[in-house]
C-alpha cells in the first residue's frame, strides 16, 4: 500500500490539492515555533520586559487576550464561512494580517512592553483565525476512515515548516552572535524571516487547494453577521444532539491547556530554570519540532488502526509523564529526555483532536464545528499558560512547581475522553 494513497481522499481530489493545503501547516508552523516558542517568548522576558518577576505573567496574559478574542469570535466567523463559502477567502485575509503583525514585532525592542503586547495579540489572534479555518477544509478532503493520516500528513509536513523557519532564525543568529550582534538586534530579523517564509509558502495553498462549499441561497438575502448567529443559535439549541462533540471539546480545554503550556513556555522553561543558552535553546525546539513531525505522521496511520479514543488517550499518558520529568530533572540532558517524549506526543495530540473533530462535524457545517473547535482550544490556551504564569507569580517564580501542576490538565483530560463515543459522535454529525 502507498504511503500517500489516492483511496485515503474523497473523490474528485488530488493529491496536488492536499499538498496545498498541507502547506498551510507548513506555512504557518515557523510563527509558533520561532515567535510563541522558541526566541520572541525568551526575548519579550529576557530582552523587553527585562526579567522583571512580572514578565511571564505579562506574556501569558498577552496570548491569553488573543485568545479570548478568538473564543468570541471564530464560531461566528465559522459559521458565516459555512453559509458564504468563503473558507479560502477568508483565509487568505487573515493570513495577511499575521504576515504583517509578525513582520512590525521587529519594532519591539527593550522596554517596548506595550507595543510587543499589542503586536502579539494582533498576531496571534490572525494565527489562530487562519489555523481554524484550514482545518476546517480536512473533512472535504479525507475520507471519514482515513482522517487521522490524512490530519497527520498536514501537521508532520508542517512541523518541518517550523525547523525550516528556526532553521533560517538559528543560522542567522549563531552568525549574528559570532559578530558581536546583541540580541535586540538579530531578535527583531528573526521576525521577518518568519513573516516572510509564513507569506511565501501560504501563497500554495491559494493557488492550489479548492472551495468546495456552496453558498446558502437564504443566507445570501441576509447580513452576513445576522446569518451566522442566526446558524450559530441553532447549533447550540441541537447541542445535546452533538454531546460527543460537547464531551471531546470539554476534553480539549483541559488537555490542550497543557499542550499550550509547553508551546508558549517551553524556551522561558529551558533558559531561566535548567540554564540553557539562547543557541542552545533553538537547537532543542529545533528537535522537538523534528519528534513532533514523526509523532504526526506515524500516529495518524496509528489512529485509523487502532480508533481516534485510544489514539489520543495514549498520547495524554505521555504528557503527563513528560511533566513529571520536567518538573524533577535539574540538567540539561534530563530535560533532553523530556522534550523528545513532548515533541511526539505534541504533534500526536494535536493532529489527533483535529482529526476526532472532523468526524463530529456535519459535512455542511464544518467551518462553523472548527469554529467551536477553536473555541475550546483557545479557551485551553488561556487556562493552560496563565495557570502557569500565576503559579509562577504566586509562589516567588518556582517554576518547576508551576510544570508539575501542569500535568493535572492532562488528567483531566483523560478522564474526560472516557465520556466520549467515536460512533455515537459521527452518527450524530452525519444526521444532521
Amino acid at each position: 500500500m502507498a504511503l500517500f494513497a489516492q483511496d485515503a481522499l474523497n473523490p474528485g481530489v488530488r493529491k496536488r490539492e492536499v499538498f496545498g493545503w498541507a502547506m498551510y501547516d507548513f506555512a504557518n508552523s515557523g510563527y509558533t515555533t520561532v515567535v510563541i516558542t522558541a526566541v520572541f517568548a525568551a526575548y519579550f522576558v529576557g530582552g523587553i520586559a527585562g526579567k522583571a518577576a512580572w514578565a511571564t505573567f505579562a506574556w501569558t496574559a498577552a496570548l491569553s487576550v488573543s485568545y479570548a478574542i478568538v473564543m468570541f469570535t471564530m464560531p461566528s466567523l465559522g459559521a458565516y464561512a459555512d453559509l458564504r463559502a468563503a473558507k479560502k477567502r477568508l483565509l487568505a485575509w487573515f493570513t495577511i494580517g499575521c504576515v504583517i503583525s509578525t513582520a512590525a514585532l521587529a519594532l519591539a525592542g527593550p522596554g517596548s512592553v506595550a507595543l510587543a503586547i499589542v503586536l502579539i495579540i494582533i498576531s496571534n489572534t490572525f494565527y489562530s483565525y487562519g489555523e481554524s479555518l484550514t482545518a476546517a477544509f480536512l473533512p472535504e478532503l479525507a475520507r471519514p476512515a482515513a482522517l487521522g493520516k490524512v490530519s497527520g500528513w498536514g501537521w508532520g509536513f508542517g512541523y518541518f515548516g517550523g525547523m525550516l523557519s528556526l532553521g533560517l532564525c538559528l543560522g542567522y543568529v549563531i552568525w549574528a552572535q559570532g559578530q558581536g550582534i546583541k540580541a535586540e538586534h538579530f531578535v527583531p530579523v528573526t521576525m521577518i524571516i518568519t513573516a516572510l517564509l509564513y507569506g511565501a509558502a501560504s501563497l500554495a495553498t491559494f493557488w492550489l487547494l479548492k472551495e468546495r462549499a456552496q453558498p446558502n441561497p437564504a443566507a445570501l438575502r441576509q447580513s452576513g453577521f445576522k446569518a451566522s448567529l442566526t446558524q450559530l443559535r441553532s447549533t447550540f439549541m441541537q447541542a445535546r444532539q452533538f454531546k460527543d462533540f460537547m464531551w471531546l471539546m470539554l476534553c480539549a480545554v483541559f488537555y490542550q491547556g497543557g499542550v499550550a503550556v509547553a508551546i508558549t513556555l517551553a524556551a522561558i522553561y529551558a533558559e531561566s530554570v535548567i540554564g540553557f543558552k539562547q543557541q542552545e535553546t533553538m537547537v532543542l525546539i529545533f528537535v522537538l519540532n523534528l519528534a513532533a513531525a514523526g509523532g504526526a505522521f506515524a500516529w495518524g496511520y496509528l489512529q485509523d488502526h487502532i480508533g481516534h479514543k485510544i489514539a489520543l488517550g495514549s498520547t495524554l499518558v505521555g504528557w503527563v509523564l513528560t511533566c513529571v520529568i520536567a518538573a524533577i530533572t535539574t540538567t540539561k540532558g534530563g530535560f533532553w529526555w523530556a522534550a523528545a517524549i513532548a515533541g511526539l506526543c505534541m504533534g500526536s495530540s494535536q493532529s489527533a483532536g483535529r482529526a476526532m473533530a472532523g468526524m463530529f462535524a456535519p459535512p455542511k457545517q464544518l467551518a462553523e464545528f472548527y469554529g467551536l473547535w477553536t473555541f475550546a482550544i483557545r479557551l485551553a490556551s488561556i487556562i493552560g499558560p496563565l495557570s502557569y504564569g500565576a503559579i509562577t507569580w504566586a509562589t516567588g517564580g518556582n517554576q518547576r512547581m508551576a510544570i508539575a501542576s501542569t500535568s493535572v490538565l492532562f488528567i483531566i483530560g483523560l478522564i474526560l475522553l472516557t465520556r466520549v463515543n467515536v460512533q455515537r459522535g459521527r452518527d450524530a454529525a452525519l444526521a444532521a
